[in-house]
């Protein structure tokens, strides 16, 4: 029992599942060697899926099933495991977000998930829904994760969020002119608050602009650093300082060349005025 791994069911949906299937295998008084032999696996294999290394297959999972007799509550588990729409690495980022006293964010192309409004997340969610990106099953579990997401930092102290923007965030129409008109005025009214800094990186920032994909940094209350960065098809969540540095010194570059927040606030009221 001294070197057993802490599962955290809030780091991935992997884990979850794993932290599942040790809790059932623990009632049963049973090893993972003695579980394995029951389901016709190896120890090793048993052991990868429960501490979230392997996502279980559906042969894995109903064979489980059928051994601890749950009927078919694994299958199903297992399958959302596989057919997440989350990215890798996005559970736990949010899970350590709702616990960050300082939040620093750049994102091009869309509005950071944080950012939106309801409705913009809605029209992001039904073009990935018609574009056969993602379910419909996986749409409504994005739309239900944002706005968690959203609520965990609306808590007090609030936590102290930087966000740079590339301008193209603010320039792509999402959702007709009613949809963006109200997600600039939330843009807007983020900006007033005491506790942001909303700054712009304009088109003209060209190959200075520091990153090219979405960052986001954690500053945690013990002063500790977790960096975030992900593509269209994986997030990779970083710990070690020897990466998030550059990370960190990447972003205080592009703040410095980024628009201040004065202009930037400038430039949304400048687009809203053309929008109903």
């Amino acid at each position: 029992m001294v070197n057993r791994k802490h599962l955290d069911p809030e780091k991935s949906l992997s884990e979850r599942f794993g932290q599942r299937l040790r809790t059932l295998r623990d009632e049963q008084g049973w090893t993972q060697d003695e579980l394995a032999e029951r389901m016709g696996c190896s120890g090793t294999h048993v052991s990868a899926v429960e501490t979230g290394r392997r996502p279980p297959t559906p042969r894995f999972a109903a064979s489980a099933d059928r051994v601890f007799g749950t009927g078919d509550r694994l299958e199903r588990q297992s399958d959302a495991v596989r057919n997440t729409a989350l990215l890798e690495g996005y559970p736990e980022l949010i899970a350590q977000e709702a616990k960050a006293a300082e939040i620093r964010l750049f994102e091009l192309g869309i509005v950071p998930g944080v950012l939106q409004t309801p409705e913009y997340t809605a029209a992001i969610t039904r073009g990935a829904v018609l574009r056969g990106a993602i379910t419909q099953q996986q749409g409504e579990e994005r739309l239900v994760s944002l706005a968690e997401r959203r609520a965990r930092l609306e808590r007090t102290p609030p936590p102290r969020i930087y966000a740079v923007l590339d301008e193209s965030c603010i320039r792509r129409l999402v959702g007709g002119p009613g949809v963006m008109a109200a997600q600039l005025d939330k843009l807007l009214a983020f900006a007033e608050l005491p506790s942001t800094v909303l700054q712009v990186a304009p088109f003209d920032l060209g190959e200075r602009r520091a990153f090219d994909l979405p960052v986001h940094l954690l500053t945690m209350p013990d002063r500790s650093q977790i960096g975030y960065a992900e593509s269209a098809q994986q997030g990779r969540l970083e710990r070690d300082m020897r990466f998030v540095q550059p990370m960190l010194t990447a972003y205080h570059q592009l703040q410095a060349e980024a628009a201040s927040q004065a202009v930037s606030v400038a430039m949304i009221e400048q687009l809203r005025k053309g929008m109903p």
